[in-house]
């Protein structure tokens, strides 16, 4: 004889049997008692469907203490650990035994995304394919090269797209210049075919040095111009 429990299935076989067949001819194909169709007549909600919300199961053991005792030494030490706040209310509260660690550690968790410390904040660099190049130069001296045991006083011109990581370099005898930033640059671009619709360096102090006003003011000029000319296809 079936049980008295029904299962989602069996109660949507019998919904389905009921749709062509009496009472106790569906209950008998669903395998379900009679009784239990009559009370699937009245209430056709899926047994899964009635299941109460899961309540706990006994008492949080941390309700009286958390905020009294937990976060004060949270707010007083920032940095403590929690196994150290667990030993220590372990300490004070002997009946809480060690199966509330985990739970407490959660807590404290919890507790510290919300109001501990200020987390760094990270702005993720988002590239698009043809937008930003960038120019630098490198001071070789540490490499120790020399000719005909003379140091060999050079840079290396760097370019590289910040997307596809194309790269292109050459030997720059001397300091950073503008012209050995146009150079470069020039050099870098007919190799690439194209040109980037942005093109950053830094500051070339090495090439403003010593500088008055006007002389700046013409370099500046200089350097724009050549990169608001784009002669290369995107």
């Amino acid at each position: 004889m079936p049980g008295r429990h029904v299962t989602d299935h069996q109660m949507r076989l019998y919904m389905k049997f009921r749709q062509t067949n009496s009472t106790a001819v569906a209950a008998a194909k669903a395998s379900i008692s009679t009784a239990t169709a009559y009370r699937i007549e009245k209430d056709s909600r899926l047994p899964s469907q009635k299941k109460a919300p899961r309540e706990r199961r006994r008492a949080d053991p941390l309700a009286d203490i958390f905020q009294t005792e937990v976060v004060p030494m949270l707010q007083a030490a920032p940095g403590i650990r929690a196994i150290a706040i667990f030993e220590e209310m372990l300490r004070r509260h002997p009946d809480l035994g060690n199966g509330v660690r985990r739970t407490l550690e959660r807590r404290v968790r919890s507790w510290r995304a919300v109001h501990g410390a200020e987390q760094e904040v990270i702005f993720r660099q988002v590239h698009e394919p043809g937008r930003l190049g960038l120019s630098d130069f490198t001071d070789m001296g540490k490499a120790g090269i020399t000719i005909a045991g003379q140091p060999l006083d050079h840079r290396l011109y760097h370019f590289r797209l910040a997307y596809s990581g194309f790269e292109h370099a050459h030997i720059v005898l001397g300091g950073e210049s503008f012209v050995a930033l146009a150079e470069g640059l020039q050099n870098a671009l007919w190799l690439l075919g194209g040109a980037p619709r942005e093109h950053r360096s830094d500051s070339l102090s090495a090439a403003f040095r010593n500088l008055d006003k006007d002389a700046r003011e013409d370099l500046t000029g200089r350097y724009v111009r050549p990169l608001r000319h784009d002669p290369f296809p995107q």
